[in-house]
């Protein structure tokens, strides 16, 4: 089919074109960086004219693969940019092994001249690593928040979809790169040409930077109970620390009884068994992504001793801890 005439949106400011740089990762994400890439194409095509141009660089200069197998040229390395770009650092798989000593480098002294940077999925971690998130708020995706959180205490790390702190960016991953685009388009050309964008992607739903990335606790757990709901929370909110079901019951104005039989009717386990999970579920997060020792991830998820540690995770995923660390180098947790 011919390609169709574009809808031509009103700006309501000039301006220069604006160029994005992105660093590619080894394993990057491949729908957050399209999802931003896209963002950028659709936006000229709707205004009819060059706004925003971009730059694909990596380290070794030559291509990069993204997680899904597909192989990316690259049109430079990393060099010395413009002073006005906008870099927008694109990780994915085992961001840890893809962070190099050279990229880390390379962020620290294109960060000295004073450019914006952002960190599209895992590459939050990138940034943090590079010391260029110290005292910032930041996000990263939710499955590599807890590993994130033990080794950089000096982020402010939060839920949203993404985070714009002053000249640092950082979003969640997946589809939240739209969202983050969409914002960026509407402050530089408006409103009007972001929801143009946003129409052509039928992306119906704009999120902010207040919206959380990870689906409410009803959602989640396919039951609409106000109290389970807020007992859920106040597990997660206190891994490191557990909570007595007791006290929990006593915190929503219901007996320890009444939690039990909540528990039993809507997820079939008691509160203890599910808090245990969600427990287990963080540590193993820890071991997959992180080099803590086991201890240290014993006492992260509220463990008292190494033993009792090691006999609940192997009752529940049926290998003990020092297994799983030994085949963290073969799957690591992240999209």
């Amino acid at each position: 089919m011919p390609e169709q005439r574009p809808v031509v949106v009103s700006l309501p400011k000039s301006g220069s074109s604006r160029r994005f740089v992105f660093v590619l990762l080894d394993r990057f994400t491949l729908l957050s960086f399209a999802s931003a890439l896209e963002c950028l194409r659709i936006a000229n095509r709707m205004a009819g004219m060059e706004l925003y141009t971009w730059l694909l660089i990596g380290e070794g200069g030559e291509e990069m693969t993204c997680s899904a197998g597909t192989t990316f040229k690259l049109d430079a390395g990393l060099e010395i940019l413009q002073r006005d770009d906008t870099v927008l650092v694109c990780g994915g798989i085992d961001v840890q092994a893809a962070t190099t000593p050279k990229l880390l480098s390379w962020l620290r002294r294109e960060a000295r001249r004073g450019m914006v940077m952002g960190g599209l999925c895992t590459a939050g971690y990138a940034l943090a690593k590079a010391g260029l998130l110290d005292g910032k708020r930041a996000t990263i995706h939710w499955e590599n928040a807890d590993s994130f959180l033990e080794e950089f205490e000096e982020v402010d790390l939060n839920k949203s979809v993404f985070v714009i702190d002053g000249n640092r960016i950082t979003t969640a991953g997946g589809t939240s790169s739209i969202d983050l685009m969409l914002k960026l388009i509407a402050s530089d050309w408006g409103e009007e040409l972001a929801n143009a964008v946003a129409d052509q992607l039928i992306y119906s739903s704009i999120r902010t930077d207040q919206d959380t990335q990870r689906l409410s606790v009803p959602t989640r757990i396919g039951v609409r109970h106000p109290k389970l709901s807020q007992v859920i929370q106040m597990m997660e909110r206190n891994i490191e620390e557990p909570i007595s079901p007791a006290i929990l019951a006593r915190d929503v104005g219901m007996s320890t009884r009444q939690l039990e039989r909540l528990f039993r009717r809507y997820l079939n386990r008691s509160p203890k068994r599910y808090y245990m999970e969600l427990r287990l579920q963080k540590a193993r997060n820890l071991l997959m992504q992180t080099d803590m020792s086991v201890i240290n991830v014993a006492l992260a998820c509220g463990f008292a001793s190494p033993s009792h540690f090691s006999k609940c995770y192997r009752a529940h995923y049926n290998t003990t801890p020092y297994r799983e660390r030994g085949t963290q180098g073969e799957a690591r947790l992240s999209i």
